[in-house]
């Protein structure tokens, strides 16, 4: 998959060498794992220290997961 050439809602990604869509679906990540790339990745351009939140719950999550396997 090639980087999207427009991206909906803002341009936060377009910057990025790899967009994090094209990476996550490469990868064959799962929704949880996708999130955690997404948030980290784009923290400093769109929401600071919420999109870090954000990644440390889909990672809480994950965590979580295996403890209960």
């Amino acid at each position: 998959m090639k980087d999207p050439e427009t991206q909906v809602g803002g341009s936060h990604y377009n910057k990025m060498q790899i967009q994090p869509v094209t990476f996550i679906m490469a990868n064959d990540l799962s929704y949880a794992q996708g999130n955690v790339i997404k948030y980290v990745c784009r923290y400093a351009d769109k929401n600071g220290i919420e999109d870090l939140q954000k990644a440390k719950q889909y990672i809480d999550f994950m965590i979580n997961a295996l403890l209960d396997d």
